[in-house]
């Protein structure tokens, strides 16, 4: 059975994601802005990734617009988190009662967002746990693992068999908010890997930069206990472990963690692209999390403000990238003066 997507927010992830669906069978429209549409109307979608997958998508095969419209089955929100009330806003008078809106973004409570704009629709949370890289001519390149997270509902009953043939690993969770918790924590590295102008990779493989990673897990982590969340495992160590994993020398790191840098050469996080592209970050839905769970439970969260305040000055101009050393001496600096001491 053929069903009909959209694509609210055609960018990497959207595209890739819509990409995989319609070469599954399923109808496809991305709605995004006009540079991305011309491309891929133009080219078509080549969708590979680092297992070795290289799939073309014909433009005859999908449809784009440059605004949400349509009678639709399935609306993937793709959008960025600042983003979300407005294009819930734009789709309120376009959906009819009962269609499923999953939310594909990061952060914690987007779906909350749309299911208060759209209460006659059925949205879901969901996230999706891998990375995209956009190179020019049409082709989307998945550069790291994972598949896409989503809260189990009887509604996505009937999309089942789409979403298995796309090959995409949709997962469903009757709890996503631990899942979600789990992957802020992994997504604690975005403004980092921002920061150090450096490609995923390599930055996982420096020591320092690790640590500052870990830095700024560890808040969370304490924040999280405080508030009595327990994110999911989601991998190969539980998060605290994973914390103290990320100090040990590298050569240490790459044989105990070797499929943590399983990662393609190329890939960046989201928030290095928005930054090389003049975008806003969504830095806080990210450490801005953890500083407003900080917040609400009474503890100071100097390492993730720290790097708020780092990323906010890059997006206004501070195009400096910063080293290992240089950065785990900011974040350590700003703990210190917070709790006058920080642990290696």
């Amino acid at each position: 059975m053929t069903f009909r997507v959209m694509v609210l927010g055609a960018g990497s992830i959207g595209v890739y994601v819509g990409g995989k669906l319609a070469a599954a069978g399923a109808e496809v429209t991305f709605v995004g802005r006009p540079r991305i549409l011309d491309e891929i109307r133009s080219a078509g979608l080549r969708l590979t990734d680092l297992d070795g997958h290289d799939e073309s998508v014909a433009p005859e095969t999908f449809h784009t617009a440059t605004t949400p419209g349509g009678d639709v089955d399935l609306v993937l929100l793709c959008v960025k988190s600042g983003d979300t009330a407005t294009a819930a806003a734009e789709l309120a008078g376009v959906l009819k009662p009962g269609t499923v809106v999953l939310s594909l973004q990061n952060g914690i409570g987007n779906d909350a967002v749309v299911r208060e704009i759209l209460p006659s629709c059925v949205v879901l949370a969901g996230m999706v746990m891998f990375n995209v890289v956009h190179h020019e001519g049409g082709r989307f390149h998945r550069g790291t693992a994972g598949g896409i997270a989503v809260a189990d509902d009887p509604v996505l009953n009937r999309f089942a068999p789409v979403l298995r043939r796309s090959g995409l690993g949709f997962e469903r969770y009757p709890d996503l908010l631990a899942v979600q918790w789990a992957k802020l924590l992994l997504n604690l590295n975005n403004p980092i890997n921002a920061l150090s102008g450096r490609p995923l990779r390599e930055e996982l493989a420096h020591r320092d930069y690790r640590r500052c990673l870990a830095l700024a897990q560890r808040e969370a982590l304490d924040a999280m206990t405080r508030a009595q969340i327990r994110p999911a495992r989601l991998t190969v160590l539980p998060p605290a472990a994973m914390t103290r994993l990320l100090t040990v020398p590298d050569g240490v790191f790459r044989r105990v963690a070797g499929t943590v840098l399983a990662i393609d050469p190329v890939a960046r996080s989201s928030m290095a692209d928005d930054l090389a592209a003049g975008r806003k970050t969504e830095i806080a839905w990210l450490c801005g999390e953890i500083v407003s769970l900080g917040a609400m439970v009474g503890m100071p969260t100097p390492v993730n403000q720290r790097l708020i305040d780092l990323v906010t000055a890059a997006e206004n101009g501070d195009r400096r990238t910063w080293s290992g050393p240089e950065l785990l001496a900011q974040l350590r600096e700003a703990a210190r003066g917070a709790a006058g001491g920080i642990p290696g």
